[in-house]
């Protein structure tokens, strides 16, 4: 927090923004529990990759498994919807038994040294990792009816995005998954990691399948994975990845909030 400055004023604006009714001293407080939440993932990232199988059963509590298996049970994959938490490498390990052969859909890093380190550590939490540029890839994947990690609540550029309220603020939405769902026919099922309070642990929720989605309208569609995101990040807000723009990237007309 004392150093990533400009991280820093992202994450403050974004909360603004987003808990407008929050004091601002509360606001302040929420930011700072965030960049503790962020110091504690470097840390999680290495239990993640290199702690023992035992240890990460002790660790972390999986819940709502059935829903995933009543998804699978349709043939088609299960498009496993989360965002970016804080907990999230911690989530991988315990289903990777229950669901193998699991993929995740990851964006690769610029640092090729870095990229292969990600790339082979996370193979203990996936079998196989797909750029978010490979559809065909994820397309079959899916109708091998396999389980597919998905956060796609980052949106890079304006190509296959819409303008869907975030928080209430207009925020550019990437409508992949409905695209996803409508060409593959897969259940999306969101996911919800977090780490619990007094480092008791971990806690990884699947919910029940979206019912009538993709609905045709990806507008639609893309209100209605934020409503479900917002749900999820108002039960551990400091857990959320603040720290990125989320709502860069808007048409003309709207105003640049970071600026």
């Amino acid at each position: 927090m004392r150093v990533a400055r400009k991280r820093r004023a992202v994450a403050e604006r974004n909360i603004e923004i987003c808990f407008p009714e929050m004091a601002a001293g509360d606001r302040q407080a929420l930011v700072c529990r965030h960049f503790e939440s962020i110091g504690m993932g470097v840390i999680e990232l290495g239990i993640a990759w290199w702690a023992t199988d035992k240890a990460i059963d002790k660790m972390v509590e999986l819940h709502g498994a059935e829903h995933v298996q009543a998804a699978m049970q349709q043939g088609k994959g299960v498009l496993l919807l989360s965002g970016h938490f804080a907990a999230i490498e911690m989530s991988g390990r315990p289903m990777k038994p229950m669901f193998a052969p699991m993929a995740a859909m990851y964006r690769p890093s610029k640092n090729p040294l870095i990229d292969q380190l990600m790339r082979r550590c996370r193979g203990r939490s996936t079998d196989e990792l797909i750029t978010k540029k490979s559809i065909r890839q994820l397309l079959k994947v899916l109708r091998e009816n396999r389980l597919v990690w998905y956060a796609a609540d980052q949106a890079y550029n304006r190509k296959g995005t819409v303008l869907a309220p975030f928080f209430g603020e207009p925020a550019a939405t990437n409508s992949a998954v409905s695209q996803i769902a409508r060409l593959s026919g897969t259940r999306v099922v969101p996911f919800f990691p977090m780490r619990l309070e007094n480092g008791r642990g971990y806690r990884v929720e699947a919910l029940p399948a979206l019912e009538n989605f993709p609905s045709g309208d990806d507008v639609a569609d893309a209100e209605r994975l934020n409503k479900v995101l917002e749900q999820l990040i108002r039960r551990a807000p400091e857990q959320y990845y603040w720290v990125h723009r989320r709502f860069k990237g808007r048409p003309e007309g709207y105003p640049d909030p970071y600026a």
